[in-house]
């Protein structure tokens, strides 16, 4: 069973920055594409950021600047640093990843971490 948990979530002000984890566990043979989404109250799920096996990235085009996504192939875990918060980045994020178990390729959901920007 592949699991998928992130953390770092929380209450912050606007200005601050964040930096939020996902680690996947279970029986992995390989991970693919790494990537966040976010979905703010009201909104549908939107995607964020993602990176490859090789580290190559790729972001939503708006405010792109402000997040960065990383990861540690070693430790099976997706990292998403955002910079200079604001109220509208409030939401709940998650993270998907594209891998390869015993079940086969699947894309696996984590239960997502809530972000709060407010003064």
């Amino acid at each position: 069973q592949v699991q998928l948990v992130e953390s770092g979530g929380g209450l912050v002000q606007p200005g601050e920055s964040l930096r939020l984890s996902c680690v996947a566990s279970g029986n992995i043979s390989k991970i693919a594409v790494m990537a966040w989404y976010r979905q703010i109250p009201g909104k549908e799920r939107e995607f964020v950021a993602a990176v490859t096996w090789d580290g190559g990235t790729n972001y939503d085009n708006t405010d792109q600047g402000r997040f960065t996504v990383s990861r540690d192939n070693a430790k099976n875990a997706l990292y998403l640093q955002i910079h200079t918060l604001k109220p509208e980045d409030t939401a709940v994020y998650y993270c998907k990843s594209l891998i390869l178990s015993t079940s086969g390729w699947m894309d696996y959901w984590g239960q997502g971490t809530q972000v709060s920007v407010s003064s």
